[in-house]
């Protein structure tokens, strides 16, 4: 997977490209959705896991295919601008890079489509940043899909009503265009559109976000418990992810802010200086530490 935003060798007809959507880890930007309960720092710390986790996920999907005669490479579509440094800190240089930053976040998506099919793969998925348990599966199983003969896409429907990762052949315009982003309708519309053009769409299992303290908790008893959201399927371990909760588990009164979310701002306030103290999201070295 050694293919970085500067790699001008094609890729080979079979390989999958998948590009995660990423933001930089900036405390009060990032993951906000998840404050309360968590504080900013932590949901932050939280961002910086998940996008370590997803990275090492989209790794174990290039082994599996290399065993099938395939490919998988990994690409961060990051934002905001000038944020490259972030990510060469927390990631492996397997990684490659590219900005995907405009007001609209189907353009977001569609630019990163075409970026990976410019590259010269057979398949292009854009993937989201919010499922570090998403099972590996399920990533080979698009690269595979998006292998055979034909047109196609292929859709992972998120438990919210959006899509966790949409894969493609071609860039399909009209895909990204009309679609209410943010909203519960986001996968319905994204199948009208397919079906306006004629494109036939091969859909996965659903899965989960973890972009509300509902979705965290079952994050929890996944990692913790060993609480399976889907019996079906093996979760990704999500290593990173695990290590920064059990230490916010551990030296913080997350599991109490956890059952009781309804938290003032003192509350956060004082739990935020206890998250910098274990080195919150700024300092990489807590999730490095479960490699």
């Amino acid at each position: 997977m050694n293919c970085n935003a500067n790699c001008s060798d094609a890729a080979a007809p079979a390989s999958c490209g998948i590009a995660v959507m990423a933001k930089a880890s900036r405390p009060g930007l990032t993951k906000t959705r998840l404050v309360p309960p968590l504080t900013f720092h932590e949901a932050a710390g939280f961002n910086t896991a998940f996008l370590q986790d997803v990275a090492a996920n989209i790794a174990a999907a290039d082994r599996a295919a290399k065993g099938r005669g395939g490919r998988v490479y990994g690409y961060m579509a990051f934002g905001p601008p000038r944020s490259e440094p972030f990510f060469r800190q927390i990631l492996q240089t397997s990684i490659g890079l590219f900005e995907a930053w405009h007001r609209d976040f189907g353009d977001c998506l569609f630019g990163a489509v075409e970026t990976i099919l410019a590259r010269g793969h057979g398949g292009a998925v854009v993937l989201n940043s919010d499922s570090p348990t998403l099972p590996t599966a399920l990533l080979v199983k698009t690269a595979e899909m998006l292998a055979r003969p034909g047109d196609r896409a292929v859709l992972g429907p998120s438990t919210d009503g959006g899509y966790y990762l949409l894969g493609l052949k071609a860039s399909h315009r009209r895909l990204f265009e009309e679609v209410a982003w943010s909203t519960n309708v986001v996968a319905c519309q994204t199948l009208e559109r397919a079906a306006e053009i004629g494109l036939d769409v091969h859909i996965l299992p659903a899965w989960y976000d973890v972009d509300d303290i509902a979705a965290l908790r079952l994050l929890r008893s996944e990692l913790c418990d060993g609480v399976s959201f889907a019996p079906a399927l093996i979760p990704h371990r999500a290593a990173h992810s695990r290590h920064f909760l059990g230490t916010l588990l551990r030296n913080t009164d997350l599991a109490r802010r956890l059952l009781a979310p309804e938290l003032g701002a003192k509350d956060l306030a004082a739990n935020d200086v206890v998250t910098k103290g274990l080195g919150g999201s700024v300092d990489p070295s807590m999730q490095r530490a479960a490699e």
